[in-house]
């Protein structure tokens, strides 16, 4: 899952969504540096990290690529599926999509002392270019792979497997809505345990 679907997924909550953005920038163990929240939401990031990798609609539709694709196809789909959540956004949430982006945005202003400075570039350009809310376009998907694909350590042109994205549409929505929707069940549980176990 890419951005979008990670700030869905954490929930209402600031600090949650915080820590749903923060699992791409920070790794290794969370040691209390930050609130609790925010570093519940990096787990919660990296718990659906490992489902999308181990589940069958992922795998599925990582097929539908050409094997050339393959040591990319992960990053490749999880960037199309923020594409198929963003056209889809009304049936998640009953905040419009830039609304929701900006709320976060502003959220995420307010603790600043707490993302690190790559993290802090990816939002001031996300909110500069109201990128997130502009997903639903194919051709931002495709200069967004550009850009992904130029940061790999050797460039590969990632964005010519838009076609085959395209041509693959209806199978590659139906994954999406199977993925999606288990990966919405098991968020929703990961934060009521969360809670839960902070009470008792």
């Amino acid at each position: 899952m890419n951005y979008l679907a990670h700030l869905l997924l954490s929930g209402p909550d600031p600090d949650w969504r915080l820590g749903g953005l923060l699992g791409d920038f920070v790794k290794g163990p969370l040691t209390g540096e930050r609130p609790a929240a925010i570093e519940a939401g990096i787990r919660l990031h990296r718990r659906i990290d490992v489902t999308t990798d181990e589940h069958p609609a992922h795998r599925e539709s990582l097929t539908l690529l050409d094997p050339s694709w393959r040591r990319y196809a992960g990053i490749i789909m999880d960037i199309w599926f923020d594409h198929l959540l963003s056209r889809q956004w009304s049936r998640y949430h009953p905040q419009p999509l830039d609304a929701f982006c900006d709320q976060c945005w502003q959220d995420f202003h307010a603790r600043s002392r707490y993302i690190p400075p790559r993290a802090q570039a990816f939002i001031a350009r996300a909110e500069q270019f109201k990128l997130l809310q502009s997903y639903g376009d194919p051709q931002v998907i495709a200069r967004t792979l550009e850009r992904v694909g130029q940061r790999l350590r050797r460039p590969v042109p990632l964005h010519e497997a838009l076609p085959e994205l395209i041509a693959a549409g209806g199978t590659l929505q139906h994954q999406f809505d199977r993925l999606f929707e288990d990966l919405n069940r098991e968020a929703v549980e990961f934060r009521l345990h969360y809670s839960g176990s902070n009470k008792s």
